[in-house]
Parts: C-alpha cells; structure tokens; sequence
C-alpha cells in the first residue's frame, strides 16, 4: 500500500495518521515502523528505505513527511513508488502540494490519495455533534455552531473543549458552553462587528467592555478590527466567486470567510474605504496624540450601523 495524506486540515490528516499508524503497530509491531522527514533525509536514504526488506517483521510500514522538498526524489518518485515491493507500506504526508506538478498528479492517480480540507462553519459543527455522539454525549447542531463562533475554528481547540464539556455532563447545553470555554478575542470582535452593524449600540458596548475585561488593549482591538475589514474587502471584490474559492484564493479560513460574507453583502466599497480611513485615524492620532483610545473606538463602532 502507498497512501498520500494532504491538505491544511491538519487535525484530519494527523486524526487519519495516527489511526493507520496504530493498526500497523498493532499488527506488527514499533520495530517495523519507520518515520522519515524528507527535509533531512536525502534521496539515498529514502530509496533505501522504501526499497529494503522488513527487518525482524513480515511487513514495515514508513512514514514520509514533506519529500517534495527532495528534488531528487521528486524526480524520482514515479519509477521509485512503483518498485515499492508488498511487504512495504508507505504513507506520504504533505500538507501542501503544488497541484500543477507532476508529482501532484503521479499521487493522486497512483496512490490512495486522500486531501483533508479546512471545514466551515457548518462542517464543524456537524463534526463535533458526531464526535460528541461517539463520546457518549449529546450535543445539538445550534449548540455546535455556538461552540465553533465561540471558540473559532481551531479543530485541535475544539476537540479539546469538547472533551473538557463532555466530562462535566456527557449532555452538553449552551449554558455549560459558556461556563466551561472562553470566547477567544477574535471571535468577540467579529460578534461586536455583527453588532455595530446591525445598530444595536447596547450590545456592541457590552461586546467591547468584554474585550476590555479579556485584557485585551485598543491597540490590539484596532488590529483585529482592520483585519476584519481587510476580510470584508476581500470579499467585496471578489465578484461572484464562491466563498470556499475566496478562501483558498486569500489564504483565508473558510469559516471566517462565510462569516463574514453576509456583513459583506450588505456594504458598499465606499462604505468600507470610509471606515478603513478613520480606523487608521484612530490609530495614528492614539500614538502621536493624548486621546482616550477606548472613547475614540466606541464612538468609531457606534457610528458603523449600516
């Protein structure tokens, strides 16, 4: 067997790893297990060990991590993957691979290829009320979708707070959500952009004392705001492309994209120049003037309802 593990969905592809790994051990033990880092090996040393006999073992397995960082071996590959004798198993992990090559294409015609994609919103969500279901829990797919915009869309994160949540009480609710996990920032600043626009003053102020309370200073408050609007900018221009093609395109998370993507429809690109522009005004007026940053950011998130 040679197999090809891809793509930026990190969590998935070492979920997937680690999963093979074990049954292989299980079968046939450590000793026949070999890991490589094609960054530091060099070609002979791969051939060698995709080529060579078992020791003490019927079967071995190698692990090659980012072998297309060896020339010669990419080269190579197609002739050498194909004179892997069957007491080899090989899994190839590269979490980018440039599709335009022909070593792209010699792996995903030639060996049991697999890509992990970043999920959306939704896609996380459905993955945690299974992953709570095969937990012995119980999780609802609103709740889900509440524990990805709080947290964000960091699956190692997520399976972390899932498995925190699920120890308390295997039925997990919104309000052990809130008791148990912490709104990362840049969530909380998407939530008082949510707000501002939609001209709810009193929530975006409660939003932004939060922030306050987390620690987290206007300078830092100011940054996470101009990227939001760099994320809207984006997808303002990005004509009628699909959100997951605006995502791979901008190496943007596909969950940030589809967030943010209903705030964008609703703006004009005047609208957000206007607020880039004075965003920037208050940033450089905080560092050459004697402002109250925090007065100045209120009154800038009071003023965006659109």
């Amino acid at each position: 067997m040679v197999a090809t593990l891809t793509g930026e969905n990190t969590f998935a592809l070492q979920q997937e790893l680690r999963k093979l790994v074990d049954a292989f051990v299980r079968e046939h033990g450590d000793i026949a297990l070999e890991r490589l880092d094609g960054e530091e090996a060099d070609y002979v040393r791969i051939q060698e060990a995709l080529t060579s006999a078992p020791f003490l073992a019927s079967k071995k397995m190698v692990v090659l991590r980012s072998a297309s960082a060896n020339k010669k071996y990419v080269e190579e590959a197609e002739i050498l993957l194909k004179d892997v004798p069957e007491t080899t198993d090989v899994i190839i992990v590269e979490l980018k691979l440039d599709k335009r090559t022909s070593y792209y294409k010699f792996l995903k015609k030639s060996t049991e290829f697999k890509e992990f994609t970043a999920l959306d919103t939704n896609g996380l969500a459905a993955w945690l009320v299974r992953s709570a279901k095969e937990g012995g829990g119980e999780l609802s797919s609103n709740d889900a979708r509440y524990l990805v915009e709080r947290v964000g869309d960091n699956q190692q994160l997520l399976a972390n707070e899932l498995e925190k949540l699920l120890i308390h009480d295997t039925k997990i609710s919104r309000e052990s959500i809130d008791e148990l996990t912490e709104a990362t920032p840049q969530s909380t600043i998407f939530e008082l952009l949510e707000a501002a626009f939609a001209g709810n003053n009193k929530r975006t102020l409660q939003l932004y004392e939060e922030q306050r309370a987390l620690k987290v200073e206007p300078p830092q408050i100011v940054a996470m705001l101009a990227w939001q609007l760099h994320v809207l900018t984006v997808i303002k221009t990005a004509g009628d492309r699909s959100p997951a093609e605006v995502a791979k395109e901008a190496k943007l998370s596909p969950f940030v994209v589809q967030k943010s993507a209903n705030i964008a429809r609703k703006m004009s690109l005047v609208e957000l120049k206007r607020l880039v522009a004075d965003l920037l005004k208050i940033d450089v007026r905080s560092k050459r003037e004697s402002i109250d940053p925090d007065e100045a950011l209120q009154h800038y998130l009071l003023s965006m309802s659109i």
